[in-house]
């Protein structure tokens, strides 16, 4: 965990965060600056900082973030409709918080 990591606060359970889905590996949380009716931000519990700090050894991290929009696409409504699910990386691609994650969006009327 990096002290001055907000997302590793947040999955430490150190914030009054409410996660719509926790296992041992990550949490899904909502955004609190959403870009749709539905913005989801599936964070892993271990530090990671971006895309481009990722090793052989996390390949699991990215399949247990896919499957974990998958499951929760139901939950939310739009495993019909449709979603979106992204990284930003680095400052240049967007990402604001230096902690892995994948946002997952959707909601918009069709």
């Amino acid at each position: 965990m990096a002290e001055d990591c907000l997302f590793c606060r947040i999955a430490g359970g150190e914030t009054n965060t409410e996660f719509l889905m926790e296992t041992d590996k990550l949490v899904v949380f909502e955004d609190i600056n959403p870009l749709a009716p539905v913005h989801l931000l599936l964070v892993p519990k271990q530090h990671i900082r971006s895309v481009n700090d990722l090793t052989e050894q996390d390949r699991e991290i990215l399949a247990d973030l896919i499957f974990a929009a998958r499951d929760m696409a139901p939950k939310m409504g739009v495993d019909s409709t449709g979603y979106r699910l992204f990284f930003n990386v680095e400052k240049g691609g967007g990402q604001e918080i230096f902690h892995l994650h994948m946002h997952m969006i959707g909601g918009w009327e069709s």
